[in-house]
């Protein structure tokens, strides 16, 4: 669970990289980008304590913080993995997403709210750099973009939407029993 902060729950605006025109992902760059959009609108509409609460998730409990830790570490490691293809130095293997899942929790469990979304935003646009440098679609970049981007927004959008739902409903109902369901744990 990431710690309150005291501020406003303001989503800093990051420089976002501009795609080239006529680039061979632009279908694929459009759906990334507006999940990610829905998904840092979502995060907005809550405040310190709800970003912090564990719920959105159980076994383990995880909070959005947690959520929006898991996909920074995912984009993090896309942008590792797409540089690796774009220097021509990729070696396709095995990918064992439960235990990256919690390394990545692991990792960034406890750390404060701001350096959570700063490290994910900052992520993402490392990504978004390496995937607009790409000249033509490859396999496993297609595969690295799926895991860490659009279609992986989309695995937690719904229930993102529930949780903020559930959270927005729960400010008017102190010790509500709606804040304690949640579903058990992540495979995306």
């Amino acid at each position: 669970m990431a710690k309150p902060v005291d501020q406003e729950n303001a989503v800093p605006t990051l420089v976002e990289p501009l795609a080239p025109g006529g680039h061979p992902y632009d279908p694929e760059i459009e759906a990334e980008r507006a999940g990610w959009y829905e998904l840092l609108e979502l995060v907005a509409s809550l405040d310190p304590a709800e970003i912090a609460r564990p719920g959105y998730y159980r076994d383990p409990d995880w909070s959005v913080a947690d959520l929006v830790a898991h996909l920074g570490m995912w984009l993090a490691e896309a942008g590792v993995q797409l540089e690796r293809i774009h220097a021509g130095t990729y070696e396709p293997r095995e990918v064992d997403i439960d235990a990256l899942n919690a390394e990545f929790l692991s990792g960034m469990h406890g750390q404060p709210w701001s350096l959570v979304l700063t490290q994910a935003q900052a992520s993402r646009s490392r990504m978004l750099e390496v995937w607009y440098s790409l000249p033509s679609r490859d396999e496993a970049a297609a595969w690295w973009l799926a895991k860490a981007g659009a279609e992986h927004y989309r695995e937690h959008l719904d229930r993102l939407r529930s949780w903020v739902a559930t959270l927005q409903r729960g400010r008017d109902r102190p010790g509500s029993s709606a804040l304690r369901t949640a579903p058990s744990r992540c495979r995306t």
